[in-house]
Order: structure tokens, then sequence, then C-alpha cells
């Protein structure tokens, strides 16, 4: 097989297996057998690897020595440490998108918005359309940030607290988040730099407490159906 086709695989592998990852439809803590995905996704076994590899440097799959791969498990500090550092480093990506945006950043950063806002509940079969909408917002928010590092750290910090949201969903208390969003909105579109990192910081951090709160529902309800 031709090299070209061994990337364009590798990536479609990569791509299909994060999103069911972060998705849920992968159990946290349950085993990856190269064969078991291969025959999942038809794809061959060496895309497969390649795919794998590159999850368990974004922290989304676990190599166990000899004994294959695993989807890591759901782990509370984890949460915590993603959450800590993910508010490092998306509100300095805030400031400087805030700093260096111009009128094609401002206009970027409304339309992400009016399409969030077109979805005022994210019942349960329209939220992964709403996470994706929500993804495009935080997305917008930096999308004038320089710097190529905090961009890709940000984007790998985001994945995982996907990950945890979408599994704790059924389970979230109600919020307005809506509000928060157009908090944050309005203090970017203003400039107020300091105002907009402590909104974003805020909503980050709830975000961690709901999931909290959900996951703990969650293994009670788990409990009482054994």
């Amino acid at each position: 097989m031709p090299p070209e086709n061994v990337t364009t695989l590798s990536d479609q592998a990569y791509g299909r297996l994060k999103q069911d990852i972060i998705l849920g439809l992968w159990q946290p803590g349950s085993r990856l057998g190269v064969r078991q995905l291969s025959d999942h996704y038809r794809i061959g076994a060496s895309p497969i690897r390649e795919a794998l590899a590159r999850l368990v440097g974004e922290g989304l799959v676990l190599a166990i020595g000899q004994r294959g791969f695993r989807v890591p498990p759901i782990d509370l500090a984890d949460l915590w440490d993603v959450t800590r550092t993910r508010v490092l480093i998306e509100t300095e990506a805030l400031r400087q998108s805030i700093e260096h945006g111009g009128d094609a950043w401002e206009a970027q950063l409304v339309a992400a918005y009016h399409q969030l806002e077109k979805l005022e509940s994210a019942p349960a079969e329209d939220f992964t359309e709403w996470e994706w909408r929500n993804q495009r917002f935080h997305e917008a928010l930096v999308a004038a940030c320089p710097s190529r590092w905090l961009q890709r750290l940000r984007a790998t910090l985001y994945d995982q607290h996907r990950r945890y949201r979408f599994l704790s969903t059924r389970y979230a208390p109600s919020r307005d988040i809506h509000a928060e969003h157009r908090a944050l909105r309005e203090a970017a579109l203003a400039g107020d730099v300091g105002t907009a990192a402590d909104i974003l910081r805020v909503h980050i951090e709830r975000t961690a407490h709901s999931v909290e709160h959900a996951l703990a529902r969650r293994q009670d309800a788990d409990h009482a159906s054994a």
C-alpha cells in the first residue's frame, strides 16, 4: 500500500477513534485491542496502531506496557488537573486573542455565538450538535491568538474536558450556561481582557464542578441498579 494511503487511513482511524472515545462509546477503562478496532472500523492494523500512538500522546489512550491499550479511567484528580491547566492556557490564549483581534476576529466570534445561541437548551437529542457549536464558540474566542503552542495545548485540554462532559451529560445539574457565554462574548468584544479572562476561568471551573456532581450521581445510580 502506498505511504499516502496509509497516512490517509491513519488520519481516518485517528479521527473516528478519538471521536468515539470522547463521546464515551468506548467506555473508560475498556481495552482497545488492535484487532478489535481494526474489525470495528474496517481499517487495517497499521493505521490503527498509528492512531493509537497519536492518541496516547494526547492522553486520550493509555499504553499499558506489553498489555496493549486502554481508555483512561474516570479520575476526579485528573479532571481537576485538566481544569486548572486549561484555565491557565485558555485564559492566556484569550488575552492574546483579544489584544491581536481585529474586525475579522470579531465577526467570527459574533457568528459563532449566534449559531450557539440558536440552541437555547441542549436536550439529549441535540446535545452533540450543541457541543459542536460550543466548541466552535470557544475556538472563535481564541482564534486571533498568535501562539501555535497555546492553540495546540488549548485544543488538547478542551478535548479532555469534552470527554468528561459527555460521560456526565445525563446527570449534570441545571445551569444558565447561555448567560455565561453571553457575558464572555460581551467582555471579549469590549476588549476587556481582565473581565473576559475572569469570566472564562469561572466558566471552566463551573463546568468541572458540574461534571464532578454528575459523576457522583452517575456512580450512585450505577450502585442502585447493581
